[in-house]
């Protein structure tokens, strides 16, 4: 599930954002790579983009025409975050239907556990909530983990 990856990448500034001697902070350019896996979010292939764990080699910029921007080749460790067939997670109950819910497991917002997959349990609506209920009245509602 959790893993420790290698990536390589290029991060790119405008030429107007460099200092006097014409660099970019380091602290800047880690910003900007922070920034831009912040809106990929996630891959197929790697999972969740959990956190930068370190911080392998920044390169000298390269200048590029077309854009005016100057872009530095950078290598990073990242750890991700990639749930498989299989695998055994727990997570906190958000929506009741009466075919599954939805629970919220790390980073995954939105994961689905259909009433089939719960073995002897079976949807009731009480006057107040709706659960799933077992036959030795175990329940499982809003919250609740599992």
């Amino acid at each position: 599930m959790f893993r420790e990856l290698e990536f390589s990448g290029h991060v790119g500034f405008p030429i107007n954002s460099l200092d006097g001697n014409g660099s970019v902070a380091h602290s800047s350019v880690v910003t900007c790579l922070l920034k831009e896996l912040l809106l990929l979010k996630s891959t197929k292939e790697h999972g969740y983009f959990l956190a930068i764990t370190k911080l392998k080699s920044i390169g000298n910029g390269e200048y590029e025409e077309e854009s005016s921007d100057i872009f530095y080749p950078l290598a990073f460790f990242c750890r991700t975050f990639l749930p498989v067939k299989g695998d055994v997670m727990l997570g906190v109950v958000h929506k009741l239907y009466n075919r599954g819910v939805f629970l919220r497991c790390g980073p995954m917002q939105f994961v689905y556990l259909s009433a089939t997959k719960m073995p002897n349990f079976h949807y009731v609506r009480l006057k107040t909530q709706e659960v799933f209920m077992n036959d030795d009245l175990t329940r499982i509602e809003t919250g609740v983990v599992i």
